[in-house]
């Protein structure tokens, strides 16, 4: 068989519309949200957020606000192209308003950068102070994953209180793939948070954690289970953990339900936690037993 009936027979089947596929498409005719453009939107708030660590050095103000202004003109035209095309990924919205809208969305993004600006610094302060490790908050900068992370979720969850669809998870999917961090954009996270070396976390969309919190790698906070409604659907209702401040949960913990672990807490490694908590616990395994076996007896 000549490699081009072989060809052209597969690219015949593959350019058929499938029910399915056509079921998983959009309704909107519209083009999709940019993958490489999002990344670049990741960039350049980096950039903006951190300008002497991703940027040249500029000491002088004046020339220093000259590079950021340019940088947030360009991160405002990629911006609200991103958003046009993430309201149009719901068929519900009307393509006449979304221009407008977009606009509206992007600008009000902008307004916040200076308050995610400020919420990173003091994770990278909380990330240096938990981590005797650390030389110096350049090096966290530079460094660790959970900044990374951190600085994708915090510019996901400014997207994700606006209520643009889609674009956010796009955001926090790019750390997830990249660190091993998996922070939903929706999950509520205050100021000086901090992950210890980072894989394997999952915090999920209705998590609350406060000020001052720590976690350590492979910290689950998720859903014990599920609500359904009338038709059998899941029902989006508050699901997961509220931490408030000042908790610490060591490696491998697993907090799951809609529980409250009261403020300085910590809660020991390897702990299967589904009940809330007072402030000041403390909670451990229980102590090994230590049993000996001769040549294979007992066991």
């Amino acid at each position: 068989m000549k490699a081009s009936e072989v060809l052209k027979r597969n690219i015949e089947i593959l350019s058929r519309h499938t029910v399915k596929e056509d079921s998983f498409v959009p309704g909107s005719h519209a083009p999709l949200p940019q993958i490489d453009v999002v990344k670049k939107i990741v960039s350049l708030c980096k950039t903006i957020f951190f300008t002497d660590y991703f940027y040249k050095r500029q000491p002088e103000e004046q020339i220093r606000q000259y590079y950021i202004g340019v940088n947030v003109e360009a991160l405002y035209a990629l911006l609200k192209e991103q958003i046009s095309r993430s309201l149009l990924f719901n068929s519900d919205e009307n393509e006449a308003l979304t221009p407008k809208r977009s606009v509206d969305l992007a600008l009000s993004f902008i307004d916040h950068l200076p308050e995610v600006k400020r919420r990173l610094y003091t994770d990278v302060e909380a990330m240096f102070d938990n981590d005797p490790a650390a030389n110096n908050y350049g090096e966290v900068i530079f460094c660790y994953p959970v900044v990374n992370a951190m600085t994708h979720y915090r510019i996901a969850h400014e997207l994700h209180k606006l209520g643009i669809p889609v674009l956010p998870r796009i955001i926090t999917e790019l750390a997830h793939s990249k660190t091993g961090i998996d922070i939903h954009p929706g999950a509520t996270i205050g100021d000086y948070f901090s992950i210890d070396h980072g894989t394997g976390v999952v915090i999920g969309e209705t998590s609350i954690i406060g000020n001052h919190v720590t976690l350590y790698q492979g910290v689950t906070l998720g859903a014990k289970s599920f609500k359904y409604d009338a038709q059998g659907n899941m029902v989006n209702c508050p699901r997961h953990p509220i931490l408030e401040d000042n908790v610490t949960v060591y490696s491998n913990s697993s907090i799951l339900g809609r529980i409250t672990i009261g403020h300085d807490s910590v809660v020991g490694g390897n702990i299967w936690l589904t009940h809330s908590i007072p402030p000041y616990s403390k909670i451990l395994q229980s102590k090994a037993i230590d049993a000996s076996f001769t040549d294979g007896l007992g066991i």
